[in-house]
Parts: C-alpha cells; structure tokens; sequence
C-alpha cells in the first residue's frame, strides 16, 4: 500500500472503487461474500514507459553469427518493412496481452512507423496508429500513443530507404499529422484509456533546426519521449556536428522540463547529468534492452540523486516482466558500483509504477494503492519457488511475471494464473501474430 498515513504492508485490506478509481480503502477487516478476494501480496500494477511492440518479432531470432548490432538492425528493419495495419493490429494485441499479464496496466508505445513501405500515406491517414489503438483496447492496457517525428537517417543524412515509412515531408506535417491523429482519438477512444503523446526518435533522426521548431510549436499539454545518448556514436557525432552532447543540444533549445521523458541515457558527462535533473526530467531506463544490445550501463542512481526521475520500460521486449526490469536497474547499479543497495526494493517499485506513470499522457498518476488513483493492480504469489520466503516489502528482489496471480486494471480483473480473460492465452496469441513475419 502507499500513503503517508498507511503502512506499507498490511493485511485484510478492502478497496472500494466506482468508475475505475479507489474511493475507500479499509485495513484489517474480513472480506465480504461477495467481494473478489486477490490471491498473494497486492502492489500497484507496472507502468511500462518505453516500449516498440514490432521488436517483440525480434525476440530470439537475432543471436546467430554471435549477434551483433549489425544482425539485429537487419532483422529490425525488415521487420518493420513487413508490417501492415492489419499485421500491427494483431501483434500489437498479442504484445499488449503479454504486458497485462505479466503486470503492467499501462504502456507508452514510442510509435514511428507510421506510412507505407516507400513512404506513402495510407488512404487512411492514421491507420497504422488506430491499429495500435484499437490492439490496446483489445488488451484492456492503457495507452500512451507516442507519435515520433522521424526525419534524418543520421546527423546531416537523409532518410535511408529502409526508413522511409517513418518519416514525414517536414516537421510542420508532422506537427499537422499529429494534431489529426489527437482529434481522431479522443473522438474515437476512451481518454482513460487511450492518448496521445509526442516523441523525437533522437537528434540523429530530428535535425538541429527543427528541434527550435518543436520547442516552439508542440502543444504544450503532452508529455515528449526522445531517446537520448544510448550509444558513444550518438554523442561524437553530436559533438561533431554541433559542439554540443545531445543533452546539450536538447538544453539550448528549451527542451529539457519536466515533461521531458529520456531514454536511455546510458552514456552522459556530469553536466549532462545536472542538466537533466536539475530539470526534473524522467529518465526511462531500459535495462534489459540495454543489456541485450550492449548498449552499457546508465548512471541511474546518479540521476536520481541529481532529480531526475526514474522509470522503467520494456523497449525492445527482450523480455516483458516488470520485475526483472526492477531488478535489472539495482543489478546494473551493483555491477557497475561494486556495491549493493543502490536502489532499495521501494524505488524499484517507484520507478515501475510511479516513475513510468509520470511519462504517459492517461490519467493514471498517481499510479499507487491510495484513495483517488485509478484501481490499478497486480497480486503477486508469496510462496512460489522463486518468492518463498521473501519478506513481502521484498518481492521486488525475488519475483518474476511468473508469478502474477491476477491483474485489475480500471477496477476491473482482466487476467488471472497467466491467462487473459478475454483473449486467452498470450503465447497462443503470439504464436499466430508472428506467423505473420519472416
């Protein structure tokens, strides 16, 4: 539970909701009969602040000839070369409802492949993004719909062909586009459940220029994600062409605030670091990913005590399990520190839930058990093989997606013993949507 005035850990807990959000919440008391009783110890459910559901196909299939970066860009980019709506609409729901599953309520999808293979729109404008929408729906997860401005194949480079659909002719299409696609979604869906928000793929893939356009035209009322310094190549070739890190850059066009999620951050100075959180920005650390892709270890307890926030997300669906992530951001910190106890099992939790909710457009913050917020949850086994034991304020440190017992996501359970209520199993989900791919 969370709450000034509440323990963190108690027993016989009652929560009352109406319209999706708890309303009352009443500690040490016999459950009615006809209350539905959650099996293990409850947390509020993951808040998953980066992801890109097409990589999910690029799970296991990028290892061979010892796996470099090289093999997995191939395989990355024809993947995205096979997508289609329809395609989208169905993996994305398989993705979606593996995330329900293994705890998470809420996703912001760094969304950039928006045309036709070559670049044309599709007749309908936003049909790859509806899909997205729709698949969410289909999935009960909530939606933060990051719709990416993508225009330079690299600093000074055009777009190559293999990128082309995700671009746009210029930023104030993009801007224009963007607009449209807000207005058809909140026509179309719920605002609890799905929203709209913006995205920079990075300064490699947004020139210099039309940075000061964004900072000045972007609607002010949405979050903005951009990946940020993931790799040393990114920060020479920002050096080299403007004299400045990425975050730099980012600084001297007004870009970094409080709304400003960044991710990645694996490879910043000192000032970099100051920069952002002095700036109160969420950092959207990516650990599995970040590992699978050697990318390095991001100073995440040096953020944070700067006064940045720390989030987590799935990025390229190496895995999808909330807790590994948790447990991946304190690894890396050990790793890298040669000392334990960086992030304590709390601030795991925090980044999971709270930190990733304060990059999403849905009203879901405060994303914890108190009165107010959405009744979002995830119940957790305390005597698996893997938690047996485990001091419940420590589960954190032990338990897996494996381990879910069931999920509430708007006051409602959507999936139960790894299965989604709706839609079944997520491995036959999968099965079928990958069928689809090369």
């Amino acid at each position: 539970m969370s709450g000034t005035d509440r323990p963190l850990v108690a027993e016989g807990v009652e929560i009352r909701t109406t319209e999706g959000r708890i309303i009352e919440i009443t500690v040490g008391v016999e459950a009615a009969s006809d209350a539905h009783v959650l099996q293990g110890v409850v947390f509020p459910a993951a808040a998953n602040a980066h992801s890109h559901a097409f990589h999910r196909i690029l799970r296991g299939r990028t290892h061979h000839d010892r796996g470099d970066f090289w093999v997995w860009r191939e395989h990355m980019y024809r993947s995205a070369s096979e997508l289609t709506p329809d395609a989208y609409e169905q993996l994305a729901t398989a993705v979606f409802t593996e995330m329900v599953v293994a705890g998470f309520s809420s996703v912001a999808e760094f969304h950039y492949v928006h045309h036709q293979p070559g670049g044309a729109p599709y007749p309908q404008r936003h049909a790859m993004e509806l899909a997205l929408a729709r698949a969410a729906q289909a999935a009960g997860i909530r939606l933060t719909l990051l719709d990416t401005l993508y225009l330079a194949g690299g600093i000074g480079l055009p777009l190559g062909p293999e990128q082309n659909r995700f671009g746009d002719p210029d930023v104030h299409t993009w801007l224009d586009r963007l607009d449209s696609l807000r207005k058809e979604i909140n026509k179309t869906f719920p605002s609890d459940m799905v929203n709209v928000g913006a995205a920079l793929h990075s300064v490699r893939g947004v020139p210099e220029a039309d940075l000061a356009i964004v900072a000045q035209k972007l609607p002010p009322d949405i979050p903005l994600h951009i990946h940020l310094s993931e790799q040393p190549a990114e920060n020479a070739a920002c050096l080299d062409a403007y004299g400045l890190t990425p975050t730099e850059l980012l600084a001297q066009h007004g870009l970094l605030s409080p709304r400003l999620s960044a991710v990645h951050c694996t490879h910043l100075t000192e000032e970099d670091i100051s920069a952002l959180g002095n700036a109160a920005a969420t950092i959207v650390m990516c650990p599995t990913t970040e590992a699978d892709l050697a990318d390095g270890i991001g100073p995440a307890r040096a953020l944070a005590d700067a006064g940045a926030c720390i989030a987590l997300g799935t990025d390229q669906h190496a895995v999808i399990d909330p807790w590994l992530e948790m447990r991946a951001l304190e690894y890396g910190e050990r790793l890298h520190s040669g000392k334990r106890g960086r992030f304590s099992p709390d601030e795991m939790l925090l980044a999971a839930t709270e930190g990733a909710a304060s990059s999403m457009a849905t009203p879901i913050a405060p994303a914890s058990v108190q009165v107010g917020a959405v009744c979002d949850l995830v119940a957790i086994a305390s005597a698996s093989v893997r938690t047996a034991g485990s001091a419940p304020g420590q589960l954190p440190m032990t338990a897996t997606a494996a381990d879910v017992t069931e999920v509430v996501i708007n006051g409602e359970l959507v999936a139960k013993a790894g299965l989604h209520l709706r839609l079944g199993s997520p491995a036959k989900l999968l099965t079928s949507a990958l069928n689809n791919f090369s």
